[in-house]
């Protein structure tokens, strides 16, 4: 049940960084919260599989915080890795006159 209430969590804070960081124009509307339950999910099962309680703090604190910050590291690199695309994509396309 707990892992449950992890995921909602996660879920709304991969929507809290969608809209928290520019770049949003470059990825679908549902990536970063996917990618934020994916990650906490596997901090969460990985944790609880090398003997941490889910009742305790810290459990929440780095699935939570680890799957945030992976969420935010994606974010980062999808955002770069198109805007450098489009770019290279306009030069092409553009014959190199822009």
């Amino acid at each position: 049940m707990e892992l449950l209430f992890v995921l909602v969590i996660a879920a709304a804070i991969g929507g809290i960084v969608r809209y928290a960081l520019p770049g949003r124009h470059s990825y679908g509307m549902l990536l970063l919260p996917a990618v934020d339950v994916v990650a906490t999910a596997i901090l969460w099962v990985a944790f609880t599989w090398i003997g941490w309680k889910f009742d305790g703090g810290w459990i929440w604190v780095v699935a939570i915080g680890g799957g945030a910050l992976i969420t935010i590291a994606v974010e980062l690199l999808v955002w770069r890795g198109r805007h450098r695309g489009d770019r290279h994509l306009l030069h092409e396309l553009s014959g190199g006159r822009v």
